[in-house]
């Protein structure tokens, strides 16, 4: 159960202050380990702040929800929600500048896949790819490399707890006890729209799946002109517990804040933004001892066998488009 989880526990924060404290400290971190590598100084522009490797995260977290939306299998929601889930919790701790998130979004999907025990095999995960058999081979390499360091970054903490099975008990619950609703059902598509843009914020790590199914339910309510009040008074009993129902409405209208104020970076920004992580990357500011490691070599045996144009590291081109 939620409650009881490492979930409960160890990723939901009291507020987004503290989510900024963290991805905050994660930065200054890879700022000192770079400066005391001596490649680089604190002022050094090449670094990115925080509210740019925010931006750079929202921007590759978009590409992944392009990527698992056409992923050949169809990939189940609860799946896409834990590669969400692992993307978010790995960049509250760690730095893009060390851990590139090209290859982290897709360690995070490949490893949610097996979790949520979603049966593709590596090469049909890889074949998603736009690339060569050649480029989907190194991909995986790179994915089995990182695969470790990710669960590790995790804490071991792999169970995630998605908003899709409590909203699913919500829409059962209204058609078997709450008839002043006739059909629940058509709550359903604008639900499910306002789980798919709260996915994007922060919300999951800050509010319990069936919070974020409940509001996703009554919103859809209240945009379809349907006043749901006596559901939350009568047949979830809050009419005389006052102070859980008004925790429950802040919670709510935090939620819409959320969504309200989320912006993706715009297309000028990203570049710029992606440039200065590349020149990170290519000085190898990742402080892994291995560059060829790094990129998902095996050995140095491999390496010499390919010829210059095959050592280039695939690029954001090479996933597929989300059209």
């Amino acid at each position: 159960m939620y409650h009881s989880s490492t979930q409960c526990r160890h990723w939901t924060f009291r507020g987004e202050e503290e989510l900024a404290r963290c991805r905050a400290d994660a930065n200054r971190k890879f700022r000192g380990k770079a400066v005391a590598s001596g490649k680089v100084q604190q002022t050094d522009a090449i670094l990115l702040e925080p509210h740019e490797e925010l931006a750079i995260c929202k921007y590759y977290e978009k590409r992944l929800l392009d990527f698992c939306a056409v992923f050949k299998p169809a990939m189940p929601r609860s799946v896409v929600g834990t590669a969400c889930m692992y993307f978010k919790r790995f960049y509250l701790n760690n730095s893009v500048m060390e851990y590139h998130p090209r290859i982290i979004m897709l360690t995070c999907a490949f490893l949610a896949c097996k979790v949520d025990e979603f049966n593709v095999s590596s090469a049909q995960f890889v074949g998603n790819l736009r690339e060569s058999p050649l480029g989907q081979e190194k991909a995986l390499e790179q994915i089995l490399e990182y695969e470790l360091l990710l669960i590790q970054q995790l804490n071991f903490h792999l169970i995630v707890h998605n908003p899709y099975r409590p909203f699913e008990g919500f829409l059962i619950d209204l058609k078997t006890r709450y008839p002043m609703l006739e059909n629940p059902e058509v709550l359903r598509k604008t639900a499910d729209d306002f789980l798919n843009r709260v996915a994007l914020t922060d919300a999951y790590l800050l509010f319990t799946p069936s919070q974020i199914a409940l509001t996703a339910i009554l919103s859809s309510g209240s945009r379809a002109g349907i006043n749901m009040e006596s559901y939350l008074s009568e047949s979830l009993m809050l009419k005389e517990n006052r102070t859980s129902l008004a925790k429950l409405l802040d919670s709510m209208k935090c939620m819409k804040n959320l969504i309200k104020k989320y912006e993706l970076p715009r297309p000028e920004e990203v570049a710029a933004l992606k440039q200065k992580l590349e020149k990170c990357h290519s000085l190898e500011l990742s402080l892994n001892t291995n560059p060829k490691k790094r990129k998902g070599y095996e050995d140095d045996e491999y390496v010499t066998k390919k010829s210059k144009i095959d050592e280039e590291e695939w690029t954001d081109d090479d996933l597929v488009d989300s059209v």
